[in-house]
């Protein structure tokens, strides 16, 4: 199978700029996707670019990463409601450096002829004036094109407006794709759907500045049920990194998605056989499935894509360890996974002797004595895993896991780690 077919058959093919684009791809090409620097972090949003590279990749052709360096301080409007916050050019180098970790955690680095190259666009930009901009690039650019953008127009009919310099990115990006034909022969861009008015532009530019052919492909945005994006500036964004989102906590947003999204997350994210995910499709059309079996199984290949063996172990040991289904409580799992779950510390002269009722306010996992009360009351409470039914239990030092943890649970799904100082 061509990877244009392979990619279609996963529902991840948006549009193609030419049909050309199949044949052209039977042999190894340079493929670009590019990503600006304006968090410290990747995102899902971006995880989803990367496996569809990935995929290029596996199909014999080289990854081309472009850090934006230049265009982060210029702002995409594509899919966004209001202006980007300017920053500073440090802020764009440390995210530059913690955006690379995570690259090399997930592509593939090994193998030299598929190896991917990373280029940072300031480095073409930092010796070009303003003046040399306009006058050899923006000359190619028509307004009636630039206007017909949807980021254009939707930004234009707003009342935040845009301004120029947020009006100029396809500009950039535009030149971007001339230039790294020009120099490293890069013929193909992959991008979202929302990049996909980007993405023209640079092969317009192209064919009238130098009178040769690039081509782009887009891939479906990934989207929650609700039809919102994962974004970085959405709520609740799910980070790549583990210093902006822990191994367990990554894996729990996972374990939250929607039954009705799993079968075709589980095509886009995962490079699963297509044959096996229509049998859990099929077992689950059955009601074959245990509850959250596609969701851990999807948590889990990602986990460890993202956050490697040592990750996923982290991630599972954590989840165990929380998970209230039996008086069993896992002491190591706690210990090998206390970065990881959400914790805070106490005194401990502050902590034993008082009241478990007392402890559930003071910990932060209940914002009032009558909201403890009524858990207590309603069997909802738990102390390392045992419920606790009694309004005067109180914390002893027996209680203590390895002398100095205690797991508070408000219900199955609430809990909350305190490590005693």
């Amino acid at each position: 199978m061509d990877i244009i077919s392979y990619l279609e058959s996963r529902g991840l093919i948006e549009e193609t700029s030419s049909p050309a684009v199949k044949e052209l791809l039977q042999t190894p090409r340079s493929i670009y996707l590019g990503i600006d620097p304006t968090a410290q972090s990747l995102h899902l949003g971006n995880l989803l670019g990367l496996i569809v590279l990935k995929m290029f990749q596996n199909f014999g052709h080289r990854p081309v990463i472009v850090l934006g360096g230049a265009t982060a301080m210029i702002g995409d409007p594509s899919g966004k409601s209001s202006e980007r916050p300017l920053l500073t050019s440090e802020e764009i180098e440390h995210n530059i450096a913690k955006i690379k970790q995570n690259l090399e955690s997930i592509l593939d680095f090994s193998k030299e002829a598929t190896k991917p190259v990373l280029v940072n666009n300031a480095s073409w930009y930092s010796d070009m004036s303003a003046i040399e901009f306009l006058r050899d690039v923006g000359k190619q650019f028509r307004m009636g094109p630039m206007l017909g953008k949807e980021s254009v127009r939707t930004r234009l009919s707003s009342q935040e407006g845009m301004s120029f310099t947020e009006f100029s990115y396809q500009t950039l990006q535009g030149y971007d794709f001339c230039h790294l034909f020009k120099e490293m022969g890069v013929e193909f861009q992959i991008g979202g759907s929302d990049q996909y008015g980007n993405i023209t532009a640079g092969i317009e530019y192209t064919r009238k500045a130098i009178s040769k052919s690039v081509y782009g492909i887009s891939f479906p945005l990934l989207l929650r049920s609700d039809g919102k994006k994962f974004g970085k500036s959405e709520e609740g964004a799910i980070w790549l990194d583990r210093e902006v989102l822990s191994p367990f906590h990554f894996y729990q947003h996972i374990v939250k998605f929607a039954d009705a999204d799993m079968i075709s997350m589980l095509k886009k994210l995962t490079f699963l056989p297509l044959e096996e995910i229509e049998a859990l499709a099929k077992k689950g059309k059955e009601g074959k499935l245990a509850p959250f079996e596609l969701q851990k199984l999807l948590a889990s290949i990602l986990t460890e894509y993202v956050h490697g063996k040592a990750g996923l172990k982290e991630a599972l040991a954590a989840t165990d360890a929380m998970a209230i289904g039996s008086s069993e409580i896992n002491k190591e799992g706690l210990k090998a996974a206390l970065d990881s779950l959400p914790s805070i510390s106490l005194e401990k002269k502050e902590v034993v002797g008082g009241l478990y009722l007392d402890l559930l306010c003071k910990s932060g996992l209940l914002g009032s004595k009558g909201e403890a009360r009524r858990l207590i009351q309603n069997n909802g409470a738990y102390l390392n895993k045992v419920k606790v039914q009694d309004l005067k239990r109180a914390i002893e030092e027996a209680d203590l896991l390895d002398g100095n943890l205690l797991l508070l649970s408000s219900g199955k799904k609430k809990s909350l780690l305190i490590q005693l100082v």
